[in-house]
């Protein structure tokens, strides 16, 4: 196995040419490659054409400091390094660098071994750090892809009870994601949102097949009984600390609440909705105009378009004006997604 400096590259940064040639002097004689820069712009120039694992930098030098080097490093290349060399032991100094991301803090004159030791200790940190950042990322892909698969299962346990088919399902997914997208969320937001919508109607699972899937109208107490999809629902997916299954929770509870207030089932109104369950619940109605049902055929797009006009109160006005900027996109996820048969 091989030891942290069998690859790590050094830059040595600093405007005394005297001090920068005993560092790499130093440090090349266990094995470390090492480069070296007068000034932080010098440094920064270097990074820009070469991968640089650990910089060794003098605080105070001309035009950029140390800090602000440490500073500038990071941006280019997150994963680096830094260690600052200093002739005044200044203790706020040194508590800003570590703050900052600073791996360690020398004192001039230093002792070989002392440099050697940050040195080591530095890249060993950064190696681990690393190792860690691959983990997170592995353990989140696992999470996400396991959740994906229960997400598929829920959602697949729902359709098999209900009228809605897959096809529905995938629209309403790409009409919420098409809205995100376009109000600016996040691409982690959106991503979890494509997900969690086609959830939205799990909850009627626990809706008796003789109201789920009566094709004439429901009386008043079947609708009563209906509209409890949206607690069950939110039941199923509650408690939860995955931020998907969170938000698929709030879409699945909220998305019948109403802008204007008069929706189900607690007459949420305004921006107390939560605005993943805004978003789809644009999307369905959206989608369920324009789907053909057993006791009607699909509204032509302007008459639809002209229902949801009249009905207004019940969007918020943003996203629907945000719709309707965006029909072109609607009516091409349609045509991708509709319904075989």
């Amino acid at each position: 196995m091989s030891t942290p400096h069998d690859l790590a590259t050094i830059l040595i940064v600093d405007d005394a040419e005297l001090l920068r040639r005993m560092v790499v002097r130093q440090l090349m004689e266990h094995g470390y490659t090492c480069l070296q820069a007068e000034s932080g712009q010098a440094a920064l120039e270097v990074m820009a054409v070469q991968a640089i694992d650990l910089i060794v930098t003098d605080l105070m030098m001309p035009g950029m400091t140390g800090l602000e080097l440490l500073v500038a490093a990071h941006r280019v290349q997150p994963d680096i390094a830094v260690i600052l060399l200093t002739g005044v032991d200044h203790a706020e100094t040194a508590i800003t660098a570590l703050t900052q991301g600073a791996y360690g803090y020398v004192m001039k004159p230093f002792q070989p071994n002392e440099l050697l030791i940050n040195v080591v200790n530095a890249l060993r940190r950064r190696e681990l750090e690393m190792q860690h950042a691959v983990y997170e990322r592995q353990l989140e892909t696992d999470v996400y892809a396991r959740t994906q698969e229960i997400t598929l299962r829920l959602v697949s346990a729902a359709e098999y009870r209900d009228e809605d088919t897959g096809a529905h399902i995938r629209r309403i997914a790409e009409y919420a994601v098409c809205l995100a997208h376009a109000m600016g969320w996040s691409p982690v937001k959106i991503e979890q949102l494509r997900l969690a919508a086609p959830m939205h109607d799990i909850g009627k699972i626990g809706i008796a097949d003789s109201i789920l899937l009566k094709p004439g109208k429901l009386a008043t107490d079947e609708i009563t009984q209906m509209q409890q999809h949206t607690v069950i629902g939110a039941s199923i997916l509650a408690e939860s600390v995955v931020p998907l299954i969170h938000m698929a929770g709030e879409i699945a509870l909220s998305h019948h609440e109403r802008w204007d207030g008069s929706g189900y089932p607690h007459g949420v109104s305004g921006a107390a909705i939560p605005e993943s369950a805004r978003i789809v619940a644009l999307a369905d109605v959206y989608d369920a105009l324009h789907t053909d049902r057993v006791y009607r055929p699909a509204f032509p797009e302007q008459e639809a378009l002209t229902i949801m006009t009249t009905s207004q109160g019940q969007f918020d006005p943003r996203l629907f004006a945000c719709m309707i900027d965006h029909l072109d996109e609607f009516r091409h996820i349609r045509q991708a997604f509709a319904d075989v048969g």
